[in-house]
This record gives structure tokens, C-alpha cells and sequence, in this order.
């Protein structure tokens, strides 16, 4: 499942109720429903590690896009602290964890990464690239490992190059 980022950037005092609405549909309801699906096969096998997928902005927040900001923050919070407690209901051993990806090319920035553009995005990342989809990929193979990862529960990875919530780099 792939988040949604509405391209347009509107401050709050000007963001219509319909696409605050539709942003957390897409976002954060979509994955509660993805969480609430899978747990229901955990709870008939007794067995299940969930890795769920927020974003920078849902840590930093984003000017202009408060509404996706909003429901990535909700995900690495308070959903993914709940289901963290719940899982092992139903499932002793059973695991919740998040990653939280920051600029990473995909369908969802194409035609945003150009060279300028990363210049630009990456002044707050030590790492001065944008992520490739297996970088975030890794992370999740490793936080749904019960091998590698079995002790590890209601955990964000940061998949963003060091990025921090200030300028790191002038241009």
C-alpha cells in the first residue's frame, strides 16, 4: 500500500475539509484497515509480526501539508503504540513496528527528485541523496524478522539519511 501526498501545498487556515478528510482516508484510515485485517489473521493463528509504513513529516511536520502530516503522526504514534499492546492479545510474541521513510523515490515523488530538487530537500539530511525503494525495504524485512528483530516491538526506524528537523547544509 502506498501513502498519499497531495502535491498542492495549502496552509491549514486554507486546506478545504475535503481533502484534510480524503488525505487521512487514504493514509491513516487505509492502514488501520490493513492492521485490523492482519491482526484478525494473528488472533486465528496466534503468530504475526506487523511493520507499519509513516513518514518523516508524520515526526517533523510540513508546512503546507498538515493533513498528511497529521495522519503519518497518528500511524508512528498513537496506532502503532496501541497495536503494539493489543497484538499479544492474541499473539504472546506477536510484534508491532513502523519505519518512517523520508524523501524516497517513488511513484509518489516522481518528477520531484531532479538533481536541483534533491539539493534542495536534502539541506536537513547528513546523507545528501534521496532513498532508493529498497533502502526503506530493507528496514522492514529486518523489523518484521522474528530472528532479527524479535525483541524489538512499538519501534520507528528512521529511513531518511540523518535528517533532522533543521538545516544542516547552507545550499
Amino acid at each position: 500500500m502506498q501513502g498519499v501526498w497531495p502535491r498542492e501545498d495549502v496552509p491549514v487556515w486554507e486546506l478545504p475539509l475535503s481533502r484534510w478528510e480524503a488525505t487521512l482516508r487514504a493514509n491513516l484510515t487505509s492502514t488501520f484497515l490493513v492492521a485490523r485485517a492482519f491482526l484478525r489473521e494473528v488472533a486465528r493463528t496466534g503468530h504475526g509480526s506487523l511493520v507499519l509504513v509513516g513518514s518523516t513529516a508524520g515526526i517533523f511536520g510540513e508546512a503546507g501539508h498538515a493533513d498528511y502530516a497529521a495522519a503519518k503522526s497518528a500511524v508512528l504514534r498513537g496506532l502503532l503504540l496501541s497495536l503494539k499492546n493489543e497484538i499479544v492479545r492474541v499473539a504472546p510474541f506477536g510484534r508491532v513496528n513502523a519505519v518512517a521513510p523520508g524523501w524516497t523515490e517513488s511513484p509518489m515523488t516522481r518528477g520531484l527528485v531532479d538533481p536541483a530538487s534533491v539539493r534542495a530537500v536534502s539541506r536537513t539530511m547528513a546523507l545528501r541523496k534521496i532513498a532508493q525503494p529498497e533502502d526503506v525495504a530493507a528496514h522492514v524485512v529486518v523489523l518484521a524478522s522474528d530472528r532479527l528483530s524479535g525483541h524489538v516491538t512499538g519501534q520507528v526506524v528512521v529511513v531518511a539519511g540523518g535528517m533532522e528537523g533543521r538545516t544542516i547544509h547552507e545550499r
